[in-house]
């Protein structure tokens, strides 16, 4: 086994409410009022652009979306870090896989600034051979560039390589690719999995490492 391949909100750190509160940030300064929590929540996971675009409404215009977009960007670099952390059992799992001689690697559609400096941020970063983001290729997940140029970077075969998400973009990253999936239930769009199966579910990531053949 040669390489396990992670995506990041929702997967390795809790970033709702961090996420939440920008969105909601942009759309003040936009002059519009905040959304809920979880509203917000189920537009995370194809990228910052999509979030806003999602965020703004229908009714608003590119330029607005362009505009509150530049905003929550800049607010969310400031604010990414105040609330975040890693979801219960994430470190230590990290550590085994770590210590068990895995190659890791991270590949989010947040963009890749952000993606590192979120992972540097959280002490996360040392565990991974590469980090990507959203922004890293042409095409975001669930296109399968990201996970076959990470096995080629790896010298990791399809069968030896995993990928490990909470939602259907990171099932439908994983079958695109060939490589098999594992899915959290406890993230932020776990609800996804059932449009999308994955090999295997795990409610704490402390139950991947018996899935990959570490004890």
């Amino acid at each position: 086994m040669a390489l396990v391949i992670f995506d990041l909100d929702g997967t390795l750190v809790d970033s709702v409410e961090d996420l939440c509160n920008s969105v909601n940030a942009a759309r003040a300064y936009m002059g519009l009022p905040p959304l809920a929590h979880e509203l917000v929540a189920s537009y995370v996971g194809n990228g910052a652009p999509v979030l806003i675009r999602r965020a703004m409404g229908p009714e608003a215009t590119e330029e607005q979306v362009q505009e509150a977009l530049g905003f929550f960007l800049s607010y969310y670099r400031e604010h990414m870090l105040d609330h975040t952390r890693p979801y219960p059992g994430v470190v230590e799992t990290l550590e085994k896989l770590h210590e068990c001689g895995v190659r890791m690697a991270v590949l989010t559609n947040k963009p890749e600034r952000f993606s590192r400096d979120l992972c540097a941020g959280l002490g996360l970063a040392q565990y991974f051979f590469r980090i990507y983001g959203g922004n890293s290729f042409e095409q975001k997940k669930p296109d399968p560039v990201g996970i076959r140029t990470l096995m080629q970077q790896a010298g990791a075969k399809p069968q030896e390589t995993w990928m490990v998400g909470d939602s259907a973009t990171d099932v439908l990253t994983a079958r695109n690719a060939g490589v098999r999936a594992v899915g959290v239930t406890y993230g932020i769009s776990p609800e996804t999995l059932k449009q999308a199966p994955p090999d295997f579910l795990i409610d704490s990531m402390t139950q991947l490492p018996p899935i990959l053949g570490l004890k």
